[in-house]
């Protein structure tokens, strides 16, 4: 397929398409004619004795004042080079990726005014791998993300740095490099380009790409502890999921289903006294699921502001420029809070299920170890998922709940979206880390349930485990058997995907 930049509606798999290289983005004829129409407005306006935002005043607290003509060019210069006071390391190549990507989208609607000159420019940098470096700290998410953006598009005017090899390099001399004349921005085109809220949207989008597969992992983690503590599966039965039907609780519980599916092990016990198991096991399809109905629910407001205009003011007609507050991060953000909330939440339950496999229950040893004493067994690992939960809790302050108001008071509200994003993609970091330590307790606990068999899923699963890490007879170093599994997971290699039939 190839996607019409302004005219085709993203999604998540599209965009991350486009970033790839496996979707095809290009400028069509339309959105060249809405580009044009939407400048020729920007240039009768400019000329106007009419004060319009952004097109012919300053900005922020000094919207009042008037610029001339002739003063346009340096206005917009000024705009871009006073607002790149981003702070902290820079954010992953991946993410200004993105953030291209989706600013295109948004200028080609011909709602921005910037000219076809710098959506094409930016088209440039996306076809040669010109991807702009941007400091992770300084937005509020208020007038958009304004540092970010503006360290995004400081290439434009032949300042800032790009990406290249595994360094760097200055704009001047990539631009050089590549015979590349630096822009001058005319009237609306700063005001344009770092009004927005790409830099949330793409932490966005980067966490959902995360977080999709660590929901479906964290379903066949669960399954493997439920597997070694050979616990029940009548908490997953259709029945019960029916007469309470959460969208995700349902999925989980289908899931589960198919992963015990022809499963010796879960055969083997039917028959047993256990009454029920902790609500680690037995709650998995209720906790995972709410988790799974975060992640819905981020998905659907994130790829609406995916399709959406987020500069100001909105260029309507050669007569008319709305300004408003369709920059402000609001929507994302507290949604983003939630999905925090969410993931944090998938690795508390799992830490459970760890400290769970270790209490030498239903038949396994105390530690995973039949060796205990002069052998700690698996005790260890779950210190680490203890601190890396608690770590979770603390990053789960919602930055959304927060405000500062800034430039003088005019942007009195703002939204602290720009934290929520990156703290989400912080947590799910460290959520890798505790479902790859649970996966090998879980491997580990199986051991001892031979020579019963497991589910097709899991035995692939479980042999992924052991092409890595060997069971534990004795003590050994296990810091290479922990990051050899969290080299797995972060590289998404389990199979996670199957049809529930």
């Amino acid at each position: 397929m190839t996607f019409r930049y302004g005219i085709d509606r993203l999604d998540l798999d599209i965009v991350n398409g486009i970033a790839d290289g496996t979707i095809k983005a290009e400028l069509c004829a339309e959105a060249i004619a809405r580009i044009n129409q939407s400048r020729n407005n920007v240039e009768v306006m400019a000329t106007s004795d009419k004060a319009i935002y952004g097109i012919n005043t300053g900005f922020g607290p000094l919207c009042d004042t008037q610029i001339s003509p002739a003063e346009t060019a340096l206005l917009q210069k000024n705009l871009l080079i006073t607002h790149a006071v981003g702070v902290g390391e820079p954010i992953a190549k991946a993410i200004s990726k993105l953030m291209l990507i989706t600013k295109v989208h948004a200028l080609s609607q011909g709602y921005s005014g910037v000219r076809l000159e710098v959506v094409e420019r930016m088209l440039t940098f996306l076809e040669l791998d010109l991807i702009p470096v941007v400091p992770e700290q300084g937005s509020v998410g208020a007038s958009g993300d304004l540092a970010p953006l503006s360290h995004l598009f400081l290439p434009l005017i032949g300042e800032g740095e790009f990406w290249h090899d595994r360094g760097t390099i200055s704009a001047a001399e990539a631009l050089a490099q590549h015979g590349l004349v630096p822009l001058e921005l005319q009237a609306k085109e700063g005001l344009g380009l770092i009004n927005g809220t790409q830099f949330i949207l793409s932490h966005a989008i980067t966490a959902l790409t995360k977080m999709r597969y660590l929901l479906d992992l964290a379903d066949v983690v669960g399954a493997m502890s439920i597997e070694g503590m050979q616990g029940s599966g009548s908490p997953f039965r259709a029945e019960l999921h029916q007469i309470r039907a959460f969208a995700g609780n349902v999925e989980v519980a289908a899931r589960m289903r198919r992963l015990f599916k022809d499963s010796e092990n879960m055969a083997s016990h039917t028959g047993c006294a256990r009454v029920q198991d902790p609500y680690s096991l037995r709650c998995i399809p209720q906790v995972h699921g709410a988790s799974r109905n975060a992640y819905y629910h981020l998905k659907e407001l994130a790829e609406i502001e995916m399709n959406s205009v987020t500069d100001n003011p909105i260029v309507i007609s050669s007569e008319e420029a709305i300004s408003g507050g369709g920059f402000h991060g609001q929507p994302l953000a507290m949604v983003l809070d939630y999905a925090s909330i969410a993931a944090a939440e998938l690795g508390n339950i799992s830490d459970r299920r760890c400290y769970l496999l270790l209490e030498g229950l239903h038949g396994l040893p105390r530690l995973l170890t039949k060796a205990g004493g002069l052998n700690s067994g698996m005790m260890i690992p779950q210190y680490v998922t203890a601190a890396l939960v608690t770590e979770n809790k603390s990053l789960c302050f919602p930055p959304s709940a927060d405000s500062v108001p800034t430039s003088m008071g005019q942007e009195d509200h703002v939204s602290m979206g720009s934290i929520s994003g990156r703290q989400l993609n912080q947590i799910l970091g460290n959520l890798e880390k505790i479902l790859a330590i649970e996966l090998m307790y879980a491997a580990q606990a199986i051991e001892f349930r031979r020579p019963h068999q497991c589910s097709d899923i899991i035995e692939q699963n479980f042999a992924l485990i052991r092409s890595k890490v060997a069971k534990l007879e004795e003590d050994r170093l296990l810091k290479p058997d922990i990051d050899a599994m969290i080299e797995l997971v972060k590289s998404q290699a389990f199979t996670v995907n199957f049809a529930l039939n």
